[in-house]
């Protein structure tokens, strides 16, 4: 008998509940550090952007367009996404794609070094590929735990990305302080990175299979068919718009606040880091206490909490005189933005046998936020500056709080 898709060869489920548990423990370790390297990858790049910039002598524009390759690369990847999962297995997916993660930004930081533009934007191409399927199956993989934790813990692995980007830009920090070209530092780090997902996902569980799976390709609820079907389910497209709008709400304080803060309150540079740190602060916690808040009042209570917290935070940052008051706005928006995404994951992937499929749709729709954003807020920004261009992601936000209701968990009679 043939081993069904998506199994990882090797992985057998342990005998014993003492061994099981013990095998969703180190699973769950596992997945958090994945998630957690995710970041790191991102943010070690993320963070030399000043050197980068100087290295390449370009304009903000210019920044601006090199930002958007590696966005491209991770769109176009996604659609894809669900089939590789299936036919490679999360394990295998997280690190083979975590391999080209890496080599696309030692590919990308050589550019910089040598001055070539085109090296660079091959780099981050190959960087936003591995980037989009590591992030999506890893979040399979993350339901899969989840599952067999019986309890919320996914925001937890997105808190565990978050503190990826903190460790990383620290590091990043010092070796901008001590001017270690970009080629060296990204060179060992992802070095580093790659030694350190491939110990992870030895530890990951099996993507579950039920008996009827086998025959999912015939069903069209595998490969390609599969991949097609997923984008045709009202509840997964549903599911796609409230991750976009956490996307949206999310991406835009990444992009945007510190230059907000800075040019709509006349205060040094510092002051809009900190507001910055203020924001990834309160999403963090967020995201690691959020959990018992979603175990004890289920998705839907929580998810239409946070969109009124986006909702209070925007409009109490876009509008408030005093800074404080702004600041205090930035951590009503902060917590706000935090459980959509990570939720949203949870959700597409309520059926094991088509999680992979419905991942990817509501990544590749979550993702376009970060392509058309930035952007288009930069181009209304130049017209009502920054602050109160910020105003109009309240849009999505209303838009994501009319269909929440789609996350709610699947009934065992709807699961197929």
């Amino acid at each position: 008998m043939t081993t069904p898709a998506g199994h990882e060869e090797g992985l057998t489920a342990p005998s014993g509940p003492g061994r099981a548990a013990r095998s969703v423990e180190r699973a769950s370790v596992a997945v958090f550090a994945v998630f957690f390297l995710n970041g790191f990858n991102f943010a070690s790049w993320a963070a030399r952007l000043p050197a980068i910039r100087d290295g390449l002598d370009f304009s903000p524009a210019q920044m601006g367009l090199l930002l958007l390759v590696g966005s491209v690369g991770s769109l176009v990847a996604l659609p894809l996404s669900g089939m590789v999962v299936e036919r490679l297995g999360a394990r295998r997916t997280v690190l083979a794609f975590a391999c080209l993660n890496a080599g696309g930004l030692v590919v990308a930081a050589s550019g910089v070094a040598v001055g070539e533009v085109v090296v660079v934007g091959l780099g981050l191409v190959l960087f936003g590929v591995g980037t989009g399927v590591w992030d999506a199956s890893m979040n399979v993989e993350g339901a899969v735990v989840e599952q067999h934790v019986g309890r919320t813990v996914m925001p937890r692995y997105h808190a565990g990305f978050s503190f990826g980007t903190v460790a990383a830009a620290g590091i990043a920090a010092v070796a901008a302080g001590f001017h270690v070209p970009v080629v060296v530092h990204i060179s060992i780090i992802v070095v580093l990175s790659t030694i350190g997902v491939a110990l992870a996902v030895r530890a990951f569980l099996p993507i579950p299979h039920k008996p009827e799976a086998a025959h999912a390709s015939e069903r069209g609820g595998a490969g390609a068919r599969g991949a097609f079907a997923a984008w045709l389910e009202p509840r997964t497209l549903l599911i796609g718009l409230v991750v976009l709008a956490a996307a949206l709400t999310e991406g835009s304080a990444n992009d945007w606040v510190s230059l907000a803060v800075v040019d709509g309150f006349d205060v040094p540079d510092a002051v809009g880091a900190v507001a910055f740190a203020v924001f990834v602060t309160a999403m963090t916690a967020m995201r690691w206490f959020g959990t018992t808040m979603l175990d004890r009042h289920g998705r839907v209570t929580v998810l239409r909490l946070s969109a009124a917290l986006s909702l209070v935070g925007l409009l109490v940052f876009g509008l408030a005189g005093p800074l404080w008051l702004a600041v205090v706005g930035i951590v009503a928006w902060g917590a706000g933005a935090a459980l959509g995404f990570p939720v949203g994951m949870s959700a597409a992937a309520d059926d094991p046998v088509r999680a992979a499929a419905r991942v990817s749709v509501v990544s590749t729709i979550g993702y376009s936020a970060f392509l058309a954003g930035p952007p288009l807020l930069g181009l209304l920004a130049q017209h009502v500056g920054y602050r109160h261009a910020l105003l109009v992601i309240i849009v999505p936000i209303v838009l994501g709080l009319l269909v929440i209701n789609a996350a709610a968990p699947l009934r065992e009679d709807r699961v197929t």
